[in-house]
């Protein structure tokens, strides 16, 4: 019997996905393990891999481009010969009279989800459309089922220059087209020349929006509606406040910058060595590193610091896995890859979840202090102020005042999991530690 490929779960808050590429034809064969489409959820582009070995059915209104629920069947495994009767299967689209099926642009052929599907293609046609520079998006290829062979990109690239643009999925050929951005003026930064999406919006600046027009929310703002809602309905918010003398952490990061600056090493910034900080303190307060499961209050063995990152796309939090066990130098690699991809689009699913706390840093846009919100499920969020020079009295006794590098440290738990007491000497901890940073920051 028949298999169902279905739309997966990447993500716990994920209800809706997009299929953005088939990465394997209908009629293919294919091996469990196997990547067969890739998928847009709210936060990546992730490839899917089979679960079962045998034939790939794509039905022909499988959508692209639009989003469908979690769950929904995409296409079928089945056994060779074995007949799948709970969809129609996809015809050979007949080519258009007069011209070599080689060479003939894809018809507007339009589901009913308005736009066209993306052709098969097979592996040695694809590495020939990424060597030649073809769009093979464009072709009807000559294979028994509209599969496209790599005899329809050799003809092409030689018999039809035009078809030489640059390479890039259908979302982003969608957006290129409501920009007004002309693919082939774009310099794409995509592996074999795809155009990204990053690189269609830089190639013009972002409409601003105009007072009174109706603006659909986005995935990601979608999500932290829905995030940000259940937040404000089931948790129990309390925000402690405090200030912390971080003089000796930004000596620490002068040193650091100064050692490592030509060696092409990551330079860690201040989040990341509050990561690390967080992480210790966490290690130390496990109430703290909790969320609340049901009726049960999970503590979890494992530091995993989320980070927040502000992108074109909205807010995301990629996590830095272990941190407690990780070195300054290790974290700043990581939040440099994280952070890059997370911008990019490309951050794996897995790297987008997990959390048991976040760290988020307002500093850089001269916010002194601020209520961050905690990110379900964990019990907890550090959010980091700015570091500013400001006279304070260093000896109460003798009334010496020195100018010393302030920072606010601002620390939003859940009630219903942690009282006030244990955050508050969670907070007093890692205040403690960035006022004496050397020896926690070395071990």
């Amino acid at each position: 019997m028949a298999s169902e490929v279905v739309m997966p779960r990447l993500g716990w808050t994920m209800e809706v996905g997009t299929v953005v590429e088939w990465l394997k034809g209908d009629g293919d064969s294919v091996e469990a393990g196997e990547l067969i489409f890739s998928v847009e959820s709210d936060k990546a582009i992730t490839e899917v891999e089979a679960l079962d070995s045998g034939i790939l059915r794509i039905p022909p209104d499988t959508p692209i481009g639009v989003e469908v629920p979690v769950g929904a069947t995409l296409a079928y495994i089945a056994a060779p010969g074995e007949e799948v009767t709970c969809a129609a299967l996809p015809a050979a689209e007949p080519a258009v009279a007069g011209a070599a099926p080689s060479t003939v642009l894809a018809r507007a052929s339009t589901a009913s989800n308005g736009h066209r599907e993306t052709p098969a293609i097979s592996p040695r046609a694809r590495r020939a459309a990424d060597r030649l520079g073809v769009d093979w998006t464009l072709l009807i290829g000559s294979g028994s089922t509209g599969r496209i062979r790599e005899r329809d990109v050799l003809a092409a690239a030689a018999t039809r220059p035009a078809l030489a643009q640059p390479r890039a999925t259908p979302i982003v050929r969608r957006l290129a087209e409501e920009a007004g951005v002309d693919l082939g003026q774009v310099a794409a930064s995509g592996p074999a020349g795809r155009v990204m999406r990053g690189d269609v919006r830089a190639a013009t600046a972002e409409p601003v929006p105009t007072p009174g027009v109706a603006m659909p929310l986005g995935p990601v703002r979608r999500v932290t509606v829905q995030r940000m809602t259940e937040s404000a309905r089931t948790v129990a918010p309390v925000t402690l406040t405090t200030e912390a003398d971080a003089t000796e952490l930004e000596r620490v990061r002068a040193h650091l910058k100064s050692e490592l600056a030509g060696t092409g090493e990551a330079v860690p910034s201040f989040t990341d060595l509050l990561v690390r900080l967080s992480a210790l303190a966490l290690r130390e307060h496990p109430a703290v590193n909790a969320s609340l499961t049901g009726d049960t209050i999970v503590r979890h063995a494992a530091v995993h610091v989320g980070v927040a990152v502000d992108t074109e796309r909205g807010l995301l939090v990629p996590v830095v896995r272990d941190a407690d066990r990780k070195s300054v130098g290790q974290i700043a690699t990581e939040t440099a890859r994280l952070i890059a991809q997370t911008r990019a689009g490309t951050a794996a699913a897995a790297d987008l979840r997990g959390g048991t706390f976040t760290v988020s840093n307002l500093g850089m846009f001269e916010i002194d202090a601020f209520t961050p919100i905690i990110n379900l499920p964990e019990a907890a969020i550090l959010g980091l102020g700015r570091i500013v020079a400001r006279p304070v009295v260093t000896d109460e006794e003798e009334g010496t005042i020195a100018v010393r590098k302030m920072m606010a440290l601002s620390l939003t738990f859940d009630h219903r999991i942690v009282d006030g007491a244990p955050a508050a000497r969670f907070l007093q901890r890692v205040k403690r530690m960035i006022e004496q940073p050397y020896a926690p920051l070395m071990r």
